[in-house]
Parts: structure tokens; sequence; C-alpha cells
């Protein structure tokens, strides 16, 4: 049979139909057996896919870094204004302006304040006293401190109603405190429960240090801090009396010994398990616009939990300048450049290799 031109062109158009077909259906089987669709679970709501069952969980951190620095007069000198004329100007920003940067990627920064908020003009008996409005206490804040101590010599320069405002200051822009002859458990962002024992100007003994770590410890706290305000003013020499209490606190369990009072840097040491800081100087110290001493230093210590419980895991010393200008005090701890000859100075005081003389503190002037 003689086929038309017409009927010829349906049959190869049939045969290539066929032939796509073939191809089609092949390369479908092929990229199914590759990647083949997984259908929506019809037991949850609009197909959303169910989580997956055996994801790991975040670990909670094991490892803290706490710091500290030491004396904080975040106010001027009764007799001027040299401290608040740096607040006015910059903001209350200005003080750890220089620091913030170490003290912001901790867990906790610990301080010793030592002077009163309030907005009101009391009156004190004191030798020097010093005391800021209680906007101040906003230093704090902006500097990343997460507690003050106040259990020094000047927390009751005005009594008992400059301590009140003061504790007011801090509870109102959230910061807390450590007060005389207290045990004190904070708890972190992160959940770490920090002890403090600040045990006051006055009365130390190694029964009350035994029984403030006692109560930290029933407390729940999983770092123990012992903060004495001690020793004697201008001495780099640390007393029998000073390491005699300390060692007493790190035997009853405290991990760190956070210790202020003599304005100038005193010897660190590693003591049973504990770091000991016998003082840690100065730090943005509105009490005087020119100190003879001009090293500090933030320490800054590693926590670890060690099974159910916490240690200490190493120690990091940031030696600063207690100003950011050489000619006078502004108020702005600043960190020492390695090749600062301040630098190598502060670690010898906190090594115990210094050789220098101990400052002679007079006060006769203010009785002329």
């Amino acid at each position: 049979m003689k086929l038309s031109k017409s009927g010829i062109f349906l049959i190869v158009v049939l045969v290539i139909a066929i032939g796509l077909g073939v191809w089609v259906a092949i390369m479908t089987c092929d990229v199914l057996a590759k990647d083949p669709i997984t259908m929506p679970d019809r037991g949850s709501a609009a197909g959303t896919p169910r989580p997956v069952q055996n994801a790991d969980k975040p670990k909670e951190p094991d490892t803290f870094v706490i710091s500290m620095v030491g004396d904080c007069t975040l106010a001027s000198i009764q007799t001027g204004r040299d401290f608040d004329s740096y607040i006015d100007k910059n903001g209350t920003s200005w003080p750890f302006s220089g620091v913030v940067d170490y003290l912001d990627q901790d867990e906790f920064t610990l301080a010793n304040l030592e002077c009163t908020f309030s907005d009101e003009k009391l009156k004190s008996s004191s030798l020097f006293y010093f005391r800021g409005p209680s906007s101040y206490a906003d230093i704090l804040v902006q500097g990343s401190v997460e507690c003050a101590t106040l259990g020094n010599n000047h927390t009751d320069d005005f009594g008992a109603k400059g301590v009140a405002d003061t504790k007011a200051a801090l509870d109102a822009v959230g910061v807390p405190w450590a007060a005389a002859g207290e045990s004190k458990v904070i708890t972190t962002e992160h959940g770490l429960k920090i002890g403090i024992y600040c045990p006051g100007w006055t009365g130390l003994s190694k029964s009350n240090i035994t029984t403030g770590i006692q109560k930290l410890k029933e407390a729940g706290a999983d770092i123990l801090i012992f903060a004495p305000h001690w020793g004697t003013e201008g001495s780099y020499k640390v007393t029998a009396n000073q390491e005699s209490f300390a060692h007493a606190a790190i035997d009853a369990g405290a991990h760190i010994v956070f210790g202020t009072h003599p304005h100038v840097l005193q010897k660190m040491e590693a003591y049973n398990g504990g770091y000991i800081f016998y003082s840690l100087g100065n730090f943005s110290f509105g009490g005087n616009t020119a100190p003879r001493d001009v090293d500090t230093a933030i320490a800054q210590v590693t926590v670890k939990k060690d099974g159910d419980s916490w240690a200490v895991d190493g120690y990091d010393l940031i030696p600063c300048r207690l100003s950011s200008t050489d000619s006078k005090n502004d108020y702005r701890p600043r960190p020492y450049k390695e090749d600062e000859e301040g630098y190598a100075r502060a670690l010898s005081k906190l090594d115990s290799s210094w050789t220098g003389s101990d400052l002679s503190v007079d006060y006769s002037f203010m009785y002329r």
C-alpha cells in the first residue's frame, strides 16, 4: 500500500512521541531513585516538618570569667568638684570608658565602692568624705560592674541615711551590693551563683570569716569570694594578719580573696586551690586629684565547673594606669601598653618583686 505524504508524516510524529515518552519515564525514575520526595507528615499541622528528635541541646556554659577592680571613689572630695567636672563634661560613661571592653566581656565584675550616693546635703564628721548624686550610680552600669562592696571605712561617712541612700541608688539602676557583715549570693545572667562575704571595716576574726563563708555554702553559692577591707594605707607589704585571715578564708572554702584599702597594689598569691589578691589599689579614684602611685590593675579569674562543684582555673592581670592623662588624675583608668614602664612596675607589685619604699600617708595638713 502506498502511503501518502501526510500518512508518512503522522507515523514519524507518532514514533517521535513514543520515543519522548519512554525517555521521560526513564529520567523520572532515575531522579526519584536519587532524590525521593518526602511527603508531609499528616500528623503535624499544615504539613510542618517535625523537629529532629536527636538534635543536641545547647550546653550550659561551664567556664566563666570574674573581674575585680579596687577602690572606686565616684565623687569629689569635700573641698572641690574636680571629679564632678569630668562627669559634667563627659557623662557617666567616662570613668570606665578606658577599660569597659575588658569588663563587658566577663560574666561578673566586682568593685569596692568608697563613696556615698545621695541627693541630700548630708553632714559628716569624717576626715575625708565623698558624696555624689544618686545619678552617679549609673557610672557602674556604664562600666559593666555587676556588684559593689559596701564594707569599707567610707561606707558610713554620712551615717545610716547615707548608707540607705547609697543602697537605694544602686537598687534603682539594678546594681547589687554586699554590705558590711553580709553574706550575699548573686546569680549572674547565665546562672552562676556568686557568693560574697563582706566582713566590714572592723571586727575581723577567723571565727566570723568561717561563719560568713559557711553561710554562702548553705545558700548554694557556686563561687565564694571573701572581700575584706584591710591592711596599711600606702604599704606594699602584706601584714601578718592579712595573710592569716586570707589563708583562713581559703581554708574555709573561699575560692577568691578580694582585698582593698591600702590604695596601692599588693601581692597576689595562689594558696590551697584559691587565689588571694591582697590589695588591688585604687581604680577610678575621685578622692585624689594627683595620686603619687598611679598603678592599678584589673584581676580576672577564670572559674570552671569540676563535676558537681566549681573551681578556679587560672587568672589574668591587666596592669593599668589610674588616669588616661599623665599630667593629673582624670579618673579614667586605662590599660598600660606592654612597652610602658608602668606595665612592668605594676606587675612587680603584684608578684611581690617590687622593692620601692612604702608611701608615707600624712594627714596632719588637714588639722592645720
